[in-house]
């Protein structure tokens, strides 16, 4: 039995063993446990049951991961996207007083267009023709973008009204963050494996012990019920019956389509996955999180995608699908251990964040910064993520501007034909989000 799941997930071939995938499925986790609390808390502003967007969000991502772990066999973990569930209610609930029942419709038709044109191939043509320095680019964005949100979460950085951004207080939670970070950067010097992993658990420790994290109170609680957003996206598909509610349905669709494509590609990258500029089984891939997304909006939540933070499992070195499916078996877990999940705080996963930030971002030495029509777009991208906080809007920013540099450079023949539809494609989706 061993031999044969060895065998499937080309254990071998991948130079990895059960030990390293399971610990990296572990870490991938951990790392992204908190959208079992954020995601919930987020949609429940809209309306929505908290209780059974916790569960929602749960099956969601664990769907998501086994169908990634075991058709596309990549280290990749979904669930619902962040920023698409802020869009979701602050923006469709309650900016345009949407009901939550209509928007939740609008996920499901926007996730079932998705299938389609993954059907189609469209997806997979899309990341194909993205050229390798912009690929190259968008592994390190999405690392700075991490590194980032790392750094926000752990209250290094905060918010300044005069400067943006500026260095936080060095008190209460955030020493939990400064240590965890000296820890971990200490293991990864010293090259101990699973450095990340043990960095978290010695963070949790700390803070258990200084009072700083709470011992929960139970172990296990029984699942939250489905019922009040079980299937309701089906019931209002007819609700979408304007042209504003067809925009939101085209703004879901656009931002978790960029979204996933960068993340995969950035992912990708990372794992050492792409061959002559193409990523493998990328059809699998799309297709496991189409699949998702749809499974998402019936169950009860936002568009599902795949998540940033699955750098952290391949950090520790997770190269197979097994990662996932360890990750997606956890979240199922995870529904009735909600109480000790609440343990890995945001402190505790910021050091982590910040690291696979410095890992991601090593990528950069391989773009042609001498070519400034390769540079430009490049940076855009790099600097965008983090400071538009959107993966896709930062991808954007690079694809508009590619097209217009090799022209100037007149290498514009260079240029995939998918590119220059990008280009016009990325404009109305600026022009859509700013109506």
């Amino acid at each position: 039995m061993k031999e044969k799941v060895a065998s499937y997930f080309h254990i071998k071939e991948l130079e990895t063993n059960f030990g390293r995938e399971i610990l990296a499925g572990f870490t991938t986790f951990i790392s992204m446990a908190y959208i079992l609390f954020v995601n919930p808390s987020v949609l429940g502003a809209s309306g929505m049951d908290k209780g059974a967007v916790f569960t929602a969000t749960a099956l969601a991502s664990a769907l998501g991961c086994l169908l990634m772990g075991l058709l596309a066999r990549y280290p990749i973990a979904t669930a619902p996207a962040l920023g698409i569930n802020a869009f979701f209610t602050y923006s469709v609930c309650i900016g345009m007083k949407v009901p939550w029942q209509t928007a939740l419709a609008g996920v499901f038709v926007a996730s079932l267009i998705f299938l389609l044109i993954t059907i189609f191939k469209l997806r997979e043509l899309i990341i194909d023709a993205i050229p390798a320095n912009l690929k190259y680019a968008i592994s390190a964005g999405i690392g700075l973008f991490i590194a980032f949100i790392g750094l926000a979460d752990g209250g290094l950085i905060i918010a300044d009204k005069s400067t943006l951004v500026k260095l936080g207080s060095f008190s209460g939670t955030t020493w939990l963050t400064i240590f965890g970070l000296i820890v971990t950067a200490i293991l990864l010097v010293k090259h101990v494996p699973g450095g990340i992993f043990i960095g978290m658990i010695a963070t949790s420790l700390l803070g258990i012990i200084t009072g700083m994290i709470k011992l929960p109170t139970a172990l296990i609680s029984p699942a939250p019920s489905l019922a009040p957003t079980f299937l309701v996206a089906a019931k209002h598909i007819g609700d979408i019956n304007s042209m504003q509610l067809i925009v939101v349905v085209l703004t879901f669709l656009l931002v978790t389509f960029f979204d996933t494509a960068g993340t995969l590609v950035g992912l990708a990258q990372q794992a050492g996955f792409l061959r002559n500029n193409k990523m493998p089984r990328v059809g699998k891939a799309l297709m496991s999180d189409s699949v998702a997304m749809t499974a998402g909006s019936l169950l009860g939540t936002s568009p599902v995608g795949a998540y940033v933070e699955s750098s952290a499992g391949i950090a520790v070195g997770g190269r197979s699908g097994l990662t996932a499916v360890v990750t997606g078996l956890l979240f199922i877990v995870g529904m009735f251990f909600s109480p000790l999940l609440a343990v890995v705080t945001s402190q505790v996963t910021a050091p982590a964040l910040i690291i696979v930030g410095v890992l991601m971002a090593q990528s950069m030495k391989k773009i042609e910064w001498e070519k400034m029509e390769i540079a430009i777009p490049s940076f855009l991208i790099l600097l965008g993520m983090p400071l538009t906080y959107s993966i896709s809007d930062g991808l954007a920013l690079g694809v508009i501007a590619y097209p217009i540099t090799m022209i100037a450079a007149k290498r514009g023949k260079e240029v995939h034909p998918i590119m220059y539809l990008l280009f016009f494609v990325f404009i109305g989706f600026f022009w859509i989000l700013n109506k």
